[in-house]
């Protein structure tokens, strides 16, 4: 389980960056990066991106057992 967390945790951090680039200077770096080899797997990508997004929302229940643990 902790290889899956870090890749969706990787994953999420790369669309993060990628939202930023997009919202301060309006490039788009998976496009840029993927774009000319096929749309289907930026696609791929933002799938990917949305899985991670909404796998984050485990680690708030992981936050508090770690918590716990060292008091």
């Amino acid at each position: 389980m902790k290889v899956v967390n870090s890749i969706f945790l990787a994953v999420l951090i790369i669309a993060a960056v990628n939202w930023g680039a997009i919202g301060l200077f309006n490039v788009n770096l998976i496009s840029m990066l993927f774009g000319s080899i096929s749309d289907v797997i930026v696609r791929i990508i933002y799938i990917l991106a949305g899985i991670a997004g909404l796998w984050a929302f485990s680690f708030f229940g992981k936050i508090d057992d770690d918590d716990m643990s060292r008091e």
